[in-house]
């Protein structure tokens, strides 16, 4: 299966004229993909999976010359590693669409269904939300994973990448199109903007007839601009300051592991803990053991008084480090002496991502999942956890921490809303 990729230009364009007319083809398909079935959605999948594999040597091609130009601009070497594909990487899209093409289709599924007292029959079917525009950055397999989530949820979706790797979004967004048609599904469902004029992205965010919803993915600059300026609804996350609370009931093993692996297993990840909170009576014994553990990673750790006490020889912790999103070997220690304070630590200065107690006292788990305001809260599990994929839904197209429709990491369901059906046979009210 091979297809043109949309051109990518650099000539001066109407920019409204030419995200209107993205805007309204986006909107004409989405009535297309809101009516399609869940098998002709998995051929389309599948065929994007066949086109990556079939195309590897284009796609290397196409990000040779997006990595030459990264270069010249003096990116550095870990934004040029988020850009980079490799035979591994395109294989592990395929494998993406393909397991997105195995999850259950949340679109049409009706629930609650219930009888009334007028005899009507009153319940709600998932719907596509229509429209998503998705704004991000680097990561050329943000391109597949939004558009094969997109896709098997119903929705149409206007893809605006990352300057740094427009040919390689572009020779993706190619597939993805070729894909649509071989379903014999509008191939405008998936579109990407094909200019790296920025003035694109203020248009998009303004077109609320046409856009439905906006999700943000890279960094806090572009996840601020975009909250500060759409007039669209926008399903993002902007910090993930996440803790981990050893309590005074903690099993000292259990406590280690989480909080170890909470920290280490990667660092520039968004569930990634920041600051680990830990109570009076468990200091003495965890605080030294985990230390000489983060040394051997190389995690610097930056304490309160009382835990400079404990461990004399670490940097002193300013009140911003409480608030601090390091995503580095960088760890916030503080010493609490109860679960209350505990929880109004990260109730003031957490970024309501994720965040675990570690415990064996129940009644304390109950009220830490009651009363912590986060998208995950967790009991004696690594906040690592907090991913799409670990959840059991498939794929991810971002982590949500507002508390208006989808919540937590979104997934196809997170990509519906829910409309009230009736069902009657004649019906009147009285």
């Amino acid at each position: 299966m091979n297809a043109p990729s949309p051109p990518l230009t650099e000539e001066p364009l109407d920019i409204p004229a030419y995200t209107l007319s993205l805007g309204k083809a986006a909107r004409e398909a989405s009535r297309a993909m809101a009516e399609a079935d869940t098998g002709q959605k998995d051929r389309a999948l599948d065929a994007i999976a066949e086109g990556i594999l079939n195309q590897q040597t284009e796609l290397l091609e196409a990000n040779a010359r997006d990595l030459a130009q990264a270069r010249a601009r003096g990116l550095d070497d870990a934004m040029l590693d988020r850009l980079t594909l490799t035979e591994a990487r395109i294989q592990a899209m395929a494998e993406g669409c393909r397991q997105v093409a195995s999850l259950a289709d949340p679109v049409g599924v009706i629930t609650d269904l219930a009888y009334r007292p007028s005899g009507i029959q009153v319940g709600r079917m998932r719907v596509p939300l229509g429209v998503i525009g998705i704004i991000y950055e680097s990561r050329p397999n943000v391109t597949i994973d939004a558009a094969a989530l997109c896709l098997k949820s119903g929705n149409a979706v206007i893809l605006r990448g990352g300057s740094e790797a427009a040919h390689s979004n572009q020779a993706l967004a190619g597939i993805v199109q070729a894909g649509l048609v071989a379903a014999e599904l509008p191939r405008t469902a998936v579109q990407i903007i094909a200019t790296t004029d920025r003035a694109a992205v203020g248009e998009l965010l303004r077109m609320s007839r046409y856009v439905d919803v906006i999700v943000p993915r890279g960094g806090k600059g572009l996840i601020e601009r975009v909250s500060r300026e759409s007039r669209v609804p926008v399903i993002k996350h902007l910090d993930g300051v996440c803790h981990v609370y050893i309590d005074a009931r903690a099993d000292a093993d259990k406590a280690f592991a989480v909080a170890l692996n909470a920290k280490t297993q990667r660092y520039g990840t968004c569930n990634t803990m920041e600051t680990l909170l830990i109570h009076q009576s468990q200091a003495q014994e965890l605080l030294p053991r985990l230390k000489t553990a983060y040394d051997r990673h190389g995690v610097e750790l930056r304490g309160c008084a009382q835990t400079l006490a404990v461990l004399p020889d670490i940097r002193r912790a300013t009140d911003a480090d409480w608030a601090e999103e390091y995503l580095a070997p960088v760890l916030a220690v503080r010493i609490v002496d109860s679960l209350d304070q505990a929880m109004e630590h990260i109730n003031t200065y957490g970024s309501q991502h994720t965040d675990s107690i570690v415990t064996e006292d129940w009644t304390a788990a109950r009220r830490f999942l009651r009363a912590v305001d986060s998208s995950s809260v967790m009991v004696n599990a690594s906040t690592r956890f907090a991913d799409g994929f670990e959840y059991g839904l498939g794929a991810e197209i971002g982590i949500s921490t507002d508390k208006i429709h989808a919540r937590g990491p979104v997934g196809l369901e997170g990509l519906t809303s829910q409309k009230y059906i009736v069902l009657g046979d004649g019906h009147v009210r009285a």
